[in-house]
């Protein structure tokens, strides 16, 4: 958790200096879609006779410098450290299980297998947007949908782990490993097809604020993973390390 917390820094400032800017737009271009839809409403009823209230912008109940700033970094301290909890719980049920690699590879390998399985491959599948972009009643289905791919592609990982280490003895370390990674990635494309389309992103949105949130969003998960992956490897590595000498016996 305390190398989470360093991975939590680390990617509060790349998402202040890359992803809050993307943000800002995002609100802006809701911000005059809302204006221009209210103006439009406000004129077909006056052309109906009508005589329409003006129209009010709802209150900010929580200011975007709060929202860029101690929001921000709240959130991203509690998802990482959150995260380097749980790392901490995969890499003990792990060790040993895997192969026999060190524990810094051990960290390794589950980094890069947790990053592909948990974001890359359900981000291929459901893309991030900006906060103001979506349907407020489809966020439900939203999550729930997003969340199930992510379920399927880390169940998948966790399958071809196992087959892995089942062909390991028969096939050697090459084949098995080949043979995985082709089971994963049948897995997923399968689950990909079968799990509904979603597209949200209003017409007219610039493409270059859609990338460069995506980009901001990409850029902290993969600091993240890195930083738990070879930080976490590292400080365990050293405190197993009188294990390994025979000094101490494990558990």
């Amino acid at each position: 958790m305390i190398v989470g917390f360093i991975a939590a820094l680390l990617s509060f400032g790349l998402l202040k200096l890359v992803g809050e800017p993307a943000v800002d737009r995002a609100i802006a271009f809701e911000s005059a879609m809302d204006e221009a839809k209210a103006k439009a409403e406000h004129d077909a009823a006056v052309a109906k006779g009508e005589n329409p209230p003006p129209y009010e912008e709802e209150p900010e109940l929580v200011s975007r410098p709060v929202q860029g700033g101690i929001g921000l970094f709240t959130g991203v301290t509690v998802y990482s450290v959150a995260f380097g909890g749980l790392f901490a719980l995969a890499f003990a049920l792990c060790y040993g299980r895997m192969g026999s690699f060190s524990p810094r590879a051990t960290s390794a390998l589950i980094a890069v297998s947790g990053f592909i399985a948990v974001y890359a491959v359900p981000i291929l599948k459901y893309p991030a947007n900006p906060p103001s972009i979506g349907n407020p009643d489809t966020i439900g289905l939203r999550t729930a949908i997003y969340f199930g791919m992510m379920l399927l592609s880390l169940a998948s990982m966790i399958v071809a782990w196992n087959v892995r280490n089942r062909l390991l003895a028969s096939l050697g370390v090459w084949n098995a490993t080949l043979i995985a990674a082709a089971v994963y990635l049948v897995a997923v494309v399968v689950f990909a097809l079968a799990m509904p389309p979603l597209d949200e992103v209003p017409e007219g949105f610039p493409a270059v604020v859609l990338w460069q949130f995506r980009m901001a969003s990409l850029g902290a998960q993969a600091i993240m993973w890195t930083v738990l992956g070879l930080g976490f490897g590292a400080w365990v590595e050293r405190d197993l390390a009188p294990v390994k000498q025979g000094r101490l016996q494990p558990i």
